[in-house]
């Protein structure tokens, strides 16, 4: 299944949705509280939607779309956002890697490189990718990616205690260290920094908070 968290995507959400080759019935949206028409768009679309009244957080909207997976029996999901930084061309790669059964999660990894990606944004994703592979075990090259897939025995199996950016952080970590194989695959880079929804400071805080309750674990 597809998963796509969103929040006040009213501008990307229905160009995303008509660009994908894959079946409607096995997407799944999030509609995390939008306080736009992000919602009142997706009912013409044949995909599963599910709303949060209010704003929770990414890794809350993700948590929320591995539960449904999970009632619909999935074997893998992939996700992506809605922010049109994700390209579904893309998605091929990911069901080429499952079929070949080597890992058990497997990420997009982007060209992390100054040809794409401001200066600050590029240190911190190099940073965090440092210590999530440190706190993991395991070399992570983009642990900021938001794309990428999952086995089962990951989103039904791994606890997880974050609601927000730092989630994708905190399921690397804990899939490690469980012995789950991490692969990766090449995925274009699109980079536009008005469609972020990132908080610099507090989400860095949020990820330093993940990193410090990671070493008592």
């Amino acid at each position: 299944m597809l998963i796509i968290p969103a929040y006040n995507e009213e501008e990307s959400i229905a160009k995303i949705l008509k660009s994908l080759n894959f079946p409607h019935e096995d997407i799944i949206v999030v509609d995390d509280g939008s306080s736009d028409n992000t919602f009142q768009i997706l009912q013409s679309f044949g995909v599963h939607t599910i709303r949060h009244k209010k704003n929770m957080g990414k890794g809350m909207a993700q948590r929320t779309a591995f539960d449904f997976a999970t009632s619909r029996g999935a074997e893998w999901i992939i996700t992506m956002d809605a922010d049109l930084q994700h390209s579904p061309d893309d998605i091929p790669k990911f069901l080429k890697s499952i079929k070949a059964k080597r890992s058990d999660m497997i990420i997009g990894v982007r060209n992390i490189s100054l040809k794409v990606m401001p200066f600050l944004r590029l240190q911190t994703n190099l940073w965090t990718s440092f210590a999530v592979s440190l706190l993991g075990g395991c070399r992570v090259k983009d642990s900021q990616s938001g794309f990428r897939a999952l086995r089962k025995e990951i989103f039904t199996t791994i606890p997880l205690s974050t609601n927000n950016f730092q989630t994708e952080s905190e399921i690397i970590i804990k899939a490690a260290r469980k012995g789950f194989k991490i692969s990766s695959v090449p995925i274009k880079t699109i980079y536009n920094e008005s469609n972020s929804y990132i908080k610099p400071v507090l989400d860095t805080l949020r990820f330093i908070k993940l990193m410090l309750q990671s070493l008592w674990l």
